[in-house]
């Protein structure tokens, strides 16, 4: 072994002394935290625990090379690493453990996810960027294995942009693209397809992005043999490996344990790809995992004694100790004594977490305690509810619910009582959900003064010669007032760039803009959506181009898990607000032409989701987004792009509002409500009905996700009695939220005269041809035959039975 990185030959000898002690010493306090953290799971004080031990000094490398502005997008088991950069104390470890509802006590998610899932801060309080050039970065993790790899690719790529992109704003957030998007993998994820989907676009795009793949050889308990083929990732990945004249990568190998080795090729790959832009894949082979996968089971069920005795033999802390004592860094007994006052640390530190945890609810226990004890002295059920005190006070570590639990259950047997203790108990439960329920359910959407909340709508404006156009060139005309007045502001997509998209809504925005900023991409749409969100989180304005909507589903697991949960998930300290642009609705196909809209309100709350009727409408959209730093999936009409539209003078400026409905047409005598395409053809039908005195009200929904703020759906329905949804996805889908939205949230059940109907799709795809559509989807004779059945239903002697 080498006794001296490469990288530290500047360093005085004792200069370098104390620095490998000190990454001794962190190493050391990370598996402390693993060993005792595993304790804390299996004594019950917390639920779950998943460790980074036997991966500690990989770790410290790729800390080492790890500068200001750079981003990390990895997995669960980073720990060390994030103590490394300063990221991550002993309390915050034991406080992400327990589930620490405080911020400022937990800073990664205030105990939103469990422990080893890592986030910094890219936000301060109020939602404002901070600098990210003047702080180490980290993207908030997520579970779902190797979901973090299409985030990496945009944080990559982001890199890129403002290297290469002039005009940008970028001091908060770039010094000429000189960052690292540093991603970790275990060796099993790498067979997930967004792994080879994200390592592939990687390799064309040329990014700044350094991917190390923590390799153990197991993946929880399956060994590499049935996980790669090779059983070895940068083996099967040697084709990607850049040669002269072409793109690719720079593929490293290194042993886990090889502290002096592990430092040299981590300042080699950071050199190659800060300064090149160019990929690197670092394969971290030769790695232990002495806690097996997780707190759930032990490893001494699927690993072989001989596996086993290889691990203990072969501990990267252990050879990294060795390393220090042969080259005469420190004695046995001076690396006795870190490990000795490390354990102390810990263990003061753990202790010091908990009190932190538990003291603001027994606070609370205390003061229920005393309110359900004057309760009980003026009930007849007195007995009872000292039972529940006396339960409650035998509870040494109370958690909240046992304190709420205690509260809400007392009211069961006051229920006829009438006295001010009563008055108070139901104050308190009401001040304490006031109090905790946000600690659990803020930060879905913005709550910032960008939220959509507040930007006011901004009508088009229409010259009295407005000449009527074909809906693309609203569409491509707003598009270029949009990258003209945002430099920040990109797209991307399959075809979205040469030829301006399949239906030409982007014509010539290439040749103006420029190639990285109207930009073609493969057939890749996971990654697509990687690189939005991962430029989103740096401070661009991404749009993400997915062709249809179809082909949404190819990434809806990563918008659901990823983008949609980001708020959420760190407490409103990042964002990533990035607009995904698709099409759909009413064309001829099972393929082309799904509403699976049920499906995606469901997958992604924490995104907006937009249904504009034209063209008009839609781009009207994409300009209040821009405002905003939310965000949202816009899905423009598939048949709507040669439709004539009266053309605005006021391109970029003009404001569709979110949430909001639009009534189009008036009526007293029944509520129809729609959206999209399949809007134009209640619109006919209700013309038609007029023909027999049927006086229809037409609502345009617009957004989905919110939906109706102002609640005037309820409004209409208190003036028509009556409502019939009409929806082109399948029975249940979006047809069920807007009816329960309609009846349940806004209360028009009170209103109705009529049973409320909902008129969707058949069951099944909808098939190929004019005729599939017109038997797979809501036809206009659809929509009349169903409101004259309800009319009929009110006054059948008005309405004779039509069939």
């Amino acid at each position: 072994m080498q006794t001296e990185p490469e990288t530290m030959t500047g360093l005085s000898f004792e200069d370098f002394k104390a620095e490998v002690l000190n990454d001794y010493k962190i190493a050391v306090t990370s598996r402390e935290c693993s060993l005792l953290g595993r304790r804390e799971v299996l004594t019950g004080k917390a639920k779950f625990g998943i460790f980074g031990g036997g991966k500690e000094v990989a770790q410290l490398a790729m800390a080492k090379a790890f500068k200001n502005g750079d981003f990390r997008s990895g997995y669960y088991r980073d720990q060390t690493f994030m103590m490394a950069i300063g990221q991550l104390t002993i309390e915050q470890f034991f406080s992400g453990l327990y589930a620490n509802t405080n911020l400022e006590i937990e800073p990664m998610s205030a105990g939103r996810q469990m422990g080893g899932h890592f986030a910094t801060h890219s936000l301060d309080e109020n939602g404002n960027w901070k600098n990210l050039t003047q702080q180490k970065n980290s993207s908030a993790d997520i579970s779902p294995t190797a979901g973090q790899m299409p985030r990496l690719l945009g944080l990559a790529q982001a890199s890129k942009i403002y290297r290469h992109v002039k005009g940008i704003y970028t001091k908060n957030f770039s010094d000429n693209g000189n960052e690292i998007a540093w991603g970790t993998i275990g060796n099993a994820s790498t067979s997930e397809g967004v792994f080879f989907e994200t390592i592939n676009a990687a390799g064309v795009l040329q990014v700044p992005m350094v991917i190390s793949v923590w390799d153990d050889e197991y993946g929880i308990s399956v060994h590499a043999k049935h996980q790669t083929t090779k059983e070895n990732i940068s083996e099967v990945l040697k084709g990607f490996q850049r040669e002269e004249g072409t793109n690719g990568y720079e593929i490293l190998r290194v042993k886990g344990w090889d502290y002096p080795a592990l430092v040299s090729t981590y300042q080699k790959a950071s050199k190659i790809s800060r300064a090149e832009h160019v990929p690197v894949l670092i394969h971290v082979n030769e790695l232990t995992q002495p806690q097996g996968h997780s707190t759930s089971g032990s490893h001494e069920r699927y690993k072989s004694p001989e596996r086993l005795a290889w691990e203990t033999a072969n501990d990267c802390n252990l050879k990294m100790r060795e390393w220090l004592i042969s080259n005469g860094f420190a004695t046995d007994e001076e690396l006795t004594e870190i490990e000795k006052g490390v354990k102390r640390e810990v263990r003061e530190g753990k202790k010091a977490s908990w009190n932190q945890f538990v003291e603001p609810i027994n606070k609370d226990k205390i003061e229920i305690v005393n309110l359900l004890k004057q309760v009980a002295n003026i009930s007849t059920n007195k007995v009872f509810i000292h039972k529940i005190v006396k339960d409650l006070e035998h509870i040494e570590e109370p958690i909240k619910r046992d304190v709420i639990v205690a509260a809400r259950k007392t009211l069961r047997y006051i229920i006829d009582d009438v006295a001010p203790e009563k008055d108070r108990l139901l104050l308190w439960i009401d001040k304490y959900f006031e109090k905790v329920q946000p600690q659990y359910s803020s930060n879905l959407y913005s709550e910032g003064n960008k939220s959509v909340k507040y930007i006011s709508e901004v009508k088009p404006i229409y010259t009295p010669d407005a000449e009527n156009v074909d809906g693309r060139l609203i569409i491509k005309d707003n598009f270029d007032a949009i990258f003209s007045k945002y430099p920040e502001a990109l797209i991307f997509g399959e075809d979205s760039g040469n030829i301006g998209d399949v239906n030409q809504g982007l014509e010539g925005m290439q040749e103006k803009y420029g190639e990285l900023r109207v930009a073609d991409v493969g057939i890749r749409e996971t990654t697509i959506l990687g690189q939005g969100i991962g430029m989103a989180m740096r401070g661009l304005r991404p749009i993400a181009e997915i062709q249809y909507l179809d082909y949404l589903l190819y990434c809806i697991q990563i918008i659901s898990d990823d983008l949609a949960t980001l708020q959420y998930r760190t407490k409103g300290r990042q964002k990533a607000p990035l607009i995904i642009r698709t099409r759909g609705h009413r064309l001829e196909g099972i393929w082309h032409s799904g509403s699976p809209m049920g499906g995606i309100i469901n997958l992604v709350r924490g995104i907006h989701v937009l249904v504009p009727r034209n063209m008009t409408k839609a781009a009207g959209f994409y300009n209040t987004l821009l405002e905003s730093d939310e965000p949202a999936l816009v899905i423009e009409c598939l048949n709507g792009y040669r439709l004539k539209e009266k053309k605005p003078s006021n391109f970029g400026l003009f404001k569709t509002p979110i949430g909001v409905t639009e009534t189009i047409r008036e009526g007293s005598d029944i509520t129809l409500v729609s959206y999209g395409s399949t809007l134009r053809i209640v619109d006919q039908a209700a013309k038609e009905l007029m023909e027999i005195g049927i006086q229809a009200e037409v609502i345009d929904v617009q957004s989905l996700l919110p939906f109706d703020i102002n609640h005037d759906i309820v409004k209409s329905v208190e003036k028509t009695s009556r409502l019939l949804i009409i929806d082109e996805d399948v029975p249940g889908g979006a047809s069920a939220y807007i009816l329960n939205e309609v009846l349940n949230t806004q209360n028009a059940y009170q209103y109705l005269d009529s049973k409320p109907k909902t008129l969707t799709s058949k069951p099944h795809r909808p098939a190929y041809g004019t005729d599939g559509d017109y038997f797979s989807k809501p036809s206009l004779e659809d929509i009349y035959e169903t409101v004259y059945q309800i009319m009929h239903e009110a006054n059948p002697t008005k309405y004779r039975k039509l069939r």
